[in-house]
């Protein structure tokens, strides 16, 4: 496993582990923690979109 491909997984853990708080509990953790700033939290948003079609790519390829 390349730096590409855990980078891929972390940001796409990091999503996972966002919705999983939204739909349990409403809170977004992006927005929480970098709600102050909404262009970093769409850049976030945008990287852990990229990283989740890789991801699918990736392993779909194998």
């Amino acid at each position: 496993m390349n730096t590409l491909d855990k980078t891929a997984l972390i940001l796409t853990a990091i999503g996972g582990i966002n919705w999983g708080l939204i739909g349990l509990f409403g809170l977004n953790l992006v927005e929480f923690i970098f709600g102050f700033e909404p262009i970093i939290v769409t850049i976030i948003y945008i990287l852990v979109g990229i990283a989740a079609g890789y991801t699918l790519y990736a392993y779909l390829k194998k």
